[in-house]
């Protein structure tokens, strides 16, 4: 969480973060404070009214089944950013097949870098060229 919570701030773009009540002890010390003219952490949120507002540059996702298909059925760009189990599949068809995002490299030990998150929020060209596809 530590590094994504990075990868965020430096990011600067704004955003919308849903983290746990019970995960919140795990975002940097300040993180909270320090980004608060940039985005909001929350503990719960409508995702489908999220994926649907026009606002909506990119979706910083785990790739779980819901969420994956939730944001293809709604066209939104994904950087994908998987964990364990089947997130690993999806995060590669949504990057490889689907062509709706990329997948942020995770080592052995299933760690990443939060610069490697912040770089795909930062690249406009990126979410403009999937956000411009036409959607059947």
């Amino acid at each position: 969480m530590q590094e994504l919570a990075y990868g965020i701030k430096q990011s600067g773009k704004h955003f919308l973060w849903v983290v746990r009540a019970s995960e919140e002890g795990k975002l940097p010390k300040g993180f909270v404070e320090e980004t608060s003219t940039k985005g909001l952490v929350v503990h719960w949120c409508s995702q489908m009214e999220v994926l649907a507002h026009k606002a909506l540059g990119c979706f910083v996702t785990h790739c779980g089944w819901n969420s994956t298909l939730e944001a293809l059925c709604l066209g939104v760009p994904m950087v994908a950013v998987p964990i364990w189990t089947d997130q690993r599949t999806n995060a590669k068809f949504v990057a490889d097949v689907w062509r709706m995002g990329v997948k942020v490299d995770i080592d052995e030990n299933g760690v990443f870098k939060g610069e490697m998150v912040q770089h795909y929020m930062s690249i406009n060209e990126f979410v403009a060229s999937l956000t411009q596809r036409p959607k059947s």
